[in-house]
């Protein structure tokens, strides 16, 4: 088995989908990574992952807002395509399995305690493991 565990920010608000009658929270998950290079230079590395949460309890997706920090782990995908440049390119994706709200774009101040965690209880049907692209 492989599992990917990421923590980061959303890229953009979340999209509730309805696939064979089946509910998927789409969304985008950003990590930058901040390094010096050989020349000890300041560098910058961002990681998008493109994540589908399959769930009937979409009340979540309420809080999967633009730049909310979150953690999610699941089953990776990575697909190589041609970008309109023609260069070679890649996305990754990940059904989630497991997702936490960690903070950040918290709308009121008074919501401290807005943070949840929640996970898939079900076993995946077929439809499941498709990750529906935005």
């Amino acid at each position: 088995m492989i599992k990917l565990q990421i923590i980061g920010n959303l890229g953009k608000d979340c999209i509730v989908k309805e696939v064979n009658g089946r509910k998927v929270i789409n969304f985008s998950v950003a990590h930058t990574e901040r390094y010096k290079d050989s020349m000890g230079n300041q560098k910058e590395r961002t990681t998008w992952v493109e994540c589908a949460y399959w769930n009937e309890k979409t009340n979540v997706s309420e809080y999967l807002t633009k730049g909310r920090t979150v953690y999610a782990e699941g089953t990776p995908e990575a697909d190589a395509y041609t970008n309109k440049e023609g260069q070679a390119s890649a996305t990754l994706r990940m059904r989630v399995q497991n997702l936490q709200l960690l903070g950040g774009n918290q709308q009121d101040p008074n919501q401290q305690n807005t943070a949840g965690t929640t996970s898939g209880s079900s076993q995946p049907h077929a439809a499941e493991n498709e990750i529906v692209p935005f």
